[in-house]
């Protein structure tokens, strides 16, 4: 989830439940953004080997289960929060992670202020608190996050109060340019995205 669109957050999303997929999990990917990107994509790419529904409506928290079966992880695409905070607010509800894909730019980077209030008052409407954390994405170099201006980016963050991941995403053609296409996350930082999440959800 982010309030802007375009960070990549159905990029995040697709290739994710395809790590989680190729992990030996068996995910649900849920389309929560009227725009059905995800569920676009897996049309063009003739299927994935998990399902993929579309739920871009506001009370997701109470119809994901529907779907469920005996799935072992639930993958939800929010929608941009500025233009459908219902839906989104919605899935934080469900959700017991919160990502939130960001480019290392000052720009990005300031846009981050009105999230918190966003979790804070979603987290008062849950049982449990969710965890939330950042995903750096479109990284510059592969080894940026620590050296360079991204290392910036991720001590900004930090001192703002965000969590964010070890596992970051570099800006790839691999995968700016795999919409519509079959995925393959092994090899992938995606395969490390999904290996951190299922670590935290061990030690939560």
């Amino acid at each position: 989830m982010n309030l802007k669109p375009g960070v990549g957050k159905t990029t995040s999303a697709v290739w994710l439940a395809h790590a989680l997929h190729e992990s030996g999990l068996s995910p649900l990917l849920v389309d929560g953004d009227p725009a059905a990107s995800a569920l676009r994509w897996s049309e063009l790419a003739n299927g994935f080997p998990f399902p993929v529904i579309a739920l871009p409506v506001g009370d997701v928290h109470r119809r994901v289960n529907d779907f469920l079966g005996d799935r072992q992880a639930v993958v939800l695409d929010a929608p941009q929060l500025e233009d459908h905070p219902r839906i989104t607010r919605s899935i934080m509800r469900y959700a017991d992670e919160w990502i939130v894909p960001v480019t290392p730019a000052p720009i990005e980077l300031d846009r981050m202020a009105p999230i918190r209030g966003e979790m804070a008052d979603v987290q008062s409407l849950r049982a449990e608190p969710a965890r939330s954390a950042v995903l750096l994405n479109r990284t510059n170099r592969p080894d940026a996050t620590r050296t360079g201006p991204d290392a910036d980016a991720r001590e900004a963050l930090t001192e703002r109060g965000f969590e964010v991941l070890d596992t970051h995403i570099a800006r790839l053609d691999l995968y700016a340019q795999s919409f519509g296409n079959p995925v393959q996350a092994k090899g992938s930082a995606y395969m490390d995205f999904a290996e951190e999440l299922i670590k935290r959800q061990d030690e939560a």
